[in-house]
């Protein structure tokens, strides 16, 4: 049974809270952007004021093993100044019996990286480049046994669980799936959580229309589903990136050394046909900024997007393209944003992405639902110091494509069951 936060009575309980702090670190092993754990405070701080206990778990990195540069003990420091309490810390995720049994009130304790363990992600690790099938399905047969044991000696920590890493939310993993099945009825998302769901639902199945969606992005492979999922939903499909050279050479177009997949044409030409029959208006790039290498300080022209010279590669949106989407987004109501329209990593390229940020900074100002996601386009918005003026900035690039795609999250539907 779903629980909801607010009305959850935590006197005297214990949580355990799945977050994702998986947090960028230097050298020196100091937080670069602590975002994440920013995000994951209201959650956190609802518990300790109603009266509860804190057990917070999460992953770092991708160790393989047990690896100190990957140890949560780096971030101790930081998550007791965000949250206003000194916190514990459990140096081994399986070995915190002691410490979580001892915990009272208003006190917090984070364990040790889950990924240290194998069964976190539930895949066998240390397998023979030359391991026979047999070995392979023997292996990952022992680490789904010994998962549960994991799962459980997790779950034995606490009095209710809640899941506050949407991050994550797309992987079912021991403490993202498997851990909620423990507590059916002391399950339920943290505020993030819900904010994420309540956003992504909006724009896919509540919006205000005209609804458009944004993709941009190097690759159609990597966008693929979702761009399959959202012409059926969406009045207006911008597409933008290295991922529109496909489209617009499927169609014809002479598109340079510009970044493309001749494979996906067909793909592509799909798409646009079954925009065409459900009234969805595409929008490509009609004019690129090209180059001829990759810097800063490359000698840059501009090009019809359908005619680039063959030494010339497109790498960012031109003014006229800028000014088309532009025209676009101020008609629109509710705008889904996925994805940069250019070389976002270097700043000559980044130019058409950074006014995307700011058309949808102003459409908001001006009523419109707008709901950001993916890497770049959150830096973007960022950057500009917009993140605070568009309606919702998703956390999870990897789960909120997924969710565009129509599949049913793993971290979702456990709290959901």
């Amino acid at each position: 049974m779903q629980q909801y936060i607010d009305s959850y009575d935590f006197t005297g309980k214990k949580a355990i809270v799945r977050v994702d702090f998986n947090v960028p670190l230097n050298e020196n092993f100091e937080i670069t952007d602590d975002t994440r754990i920013r995000a994951a405070i209201p959650t956190l701080k609802k518990v300790l004021e109603k009266g509860g206990s804190l057990i917070i778990m999460s992953h770092l990195g991708r160790p393989k093993k047990v690896d100190p540069k990957f140890s949560l003990k780096h971030i101790v420091a930081r998550v007791s100044e965000r949250l206003g309490v000194p916190v514990q810390f459990a140096d081994d995720c399986m070995k915190a019996d002691a410490q979580a049994a001892a915990l009272k009130p208003g006190e917090v304790l984070l364990l040790e990286n889950l990924r240290y363990y194998a069964e976190e992600e539930g895949k066998p690790r240390g397998l023979a480049e030359d391991a026979t099938d047999e070995e392979k399905a023997a292996a990952k047969a022992a680490v789904k046994a010994s998962q549960k044991e994991f799962v459980k000696h997790l779950a034995s920590y606490a009095d209710c669980y809640i899941n506050d890493a949407f991050g994550t939310a797309h992987r079912a993993h021991a403490s993202t799936a498997l851990i909620a099945k423990y507590f059916p009825n002391d399950k339920m998302f943290g505020y993030l959580m819900e904010g994420e769901i309540k956003a992504i639902d909006h724009v896919l199945h509540e919006a205000e229309r005209p609804l458009t969606a944004i993709v941009g992005g190097s690759k159609v492979s990597s966008k693929l589903a979702v761009l399959k999922n959202l012409v059926g939903k969406v009045d207006n499909l911008i597409i933008g990136g290295g991922m529109g050279y496909t489209f617009i050479k499927a169609e014809g177009g002479k598109i340079g050394n510009s970044l493309h997949e001749d494979d996906l044409m067909p793909d592509a030409l799909a798409i646009l046909e079954e925009a065409k029959a459900k009234g969805v208006k595409v929008y490509l790039s009609t004019e690129a900024v090209g180059t001829q290498e990759f810097s800063n300080e490359a000698e840059t022209k501009v090009f019809p997007s359908c005619d680039i010279p063959d030494e010339w590669e497109g790498v960012d949106a031109g003014p006229h393209t800028l000014a088309a989407w532009k025209k676009v987004i101020d008609a629109s109501k509710t705008i889904l944003w996925n994805g940069p329209v250019g070389v976002f990593e270097i700043p000559q390229f980044a130019k058409g992405t950074l006014r995307i940020a700011q058309d949808l900074a102003e459409v908001t100002a001006a009523g419109a639902f707008t709901l950001v996601g993916g890497g770049d386009s959150v830096a973007a918005v960022t950057q500009m110091g917009f993140a605070d003026k568009v309606s919702y900035v998703s956390t999870g690039g990897g789960a909120m494509l997924e969710a565009i795609e129509g599949k049913d999250l793993p971290g979702i539907a456990a709290i959901r069951e």
